[in-house]
């Protein structure tokens, strides 16, 4: 099940950012650039690449979430638990710096 949805992501996250890439801007994009291939490949009207757009958006933003839930702990690695995992160095007080012994900046 994981290596299905693993191979969504990136298939989908291929295929987003080569449909993105196509597309013509208001700039005229990398889809003028290639000889308008992209108007070529999904028709003059831009409607069609849109919804293209928004659905391998979807089926990205799906597998990332799916892959987030499926493995492991979802609180496995938090940024917000860095800090208690942390230990001070012994002597590394609050006015050292780099435990070089400097004295602390208020003067104190």
């Amino acid at each position: 099940m994981t290596f299905l949805l693993y191979t969504l992501f990136f298939l989908s996250a291929l295929f987003l950012i080569l449909v993105i890439l196509v597309q013509e801007g208001q700039g005229g994009g990398l889809g003028g650039a290639l000889g308008g291939a992209g108007a070529e490949t999904f028709g003059v009207r831009a409607g069609g690449v849109n919804k293209v757009t928004f659905l391998l958006f979807g089926i990205f933003m799906l597998s990332a979430m799916s892959i987030h839930w499926t493995t492991g702990d979802g609180t496995e690695g938090s940024v917000l638990e860095l800090n208690e995992n942390i230990q001070q160095p012994e002597g590394a007080g609050a006015g050292a710096v780099d435990g070089a012994g400097a004295p602390p900046v208020d003067g104190q």
